[in-house]
């Protein structure tokens, strides 16, 4: 039995499928990072991140980084967060799935966060996107004194809280962002 999202499904015979995550939209720069789970149905058909039309994710780091980013072309949207200190990725680099929910995620293999931060000199801040990405996430950067870690409401049209809520929760990254150019 499906629900009526798009990619959804509470029960399934269908086989689960080995999903892999993008590479990571970093560089020198990267001030706040933001990790999500593993991509879904449609943002892996698009090959694009959060390419879902009713994920959330773009309007929220529009209120971060204070530009408009949901009408823009794709390339446009990564290059405008990389200049804005914001960096993308995700914290599983595979595992099977049927469908597009965190909680039919099986069998994942996490990506090397650690080893990614390490190349970041400037971070200061880890966003995860969801409660998934935190459970994993936090196992390899808790502790250790390096960025923030910071678990925000998922951006996800599965995770219905008012868009405001969610809203002022995703506004702890600007924080992170405006003091590092107030420094300069």
């Amino acid at each position: 039995m499906s629900d009526d999202r798009p990619g959804a499904f509470m029960a399934s015979s269908a086989p689960a499928a080995t999903k892999s995550s993008f590479p990571a939209v970093v560089d020198e720069a990267t001030r706040v990072l933001v990790l999500g789970s593993l991509p879904g149905e449609v943002s892996l058909s698009h090959a694009q991140y959060y390419a879902h039309p009713r994920n959330q994710f773009w309007s929220l780091m529009e209120a971060v980084v204070g530009v408009e980013l949901a009408g823009s072309p794709y390339q446009v949207r990564l290059a405008v967060l990389l200049s804005a200190g914001v960096g993308l990725w995700d914290v599983i680099r595979s595992a099977n799935r049927v469908g597009s929910l965190d909680a039919n995620i099986r069998d994942h293999r996490p990506n090397t966060l650690r080893e990614l931060v390490a190349t970041l000199p400037a971070l200061r801040a880890v966003g995860f996107n969801g409660g998934k990405a935190s459970d994993i996430g936090r196992k390899q950067l808790a502790a250790d004194g390096g960025p923030a870690l910071i678990t925000l409401p998922s951006s996800s049209p599965a995770h219905a809280i008012p868009f405001d809520r969610k809203r002022a929760e995703w506004l702890q990254l600007k924080a992170f962002l405006d003091s590092a150019q107030s420094a300069r």
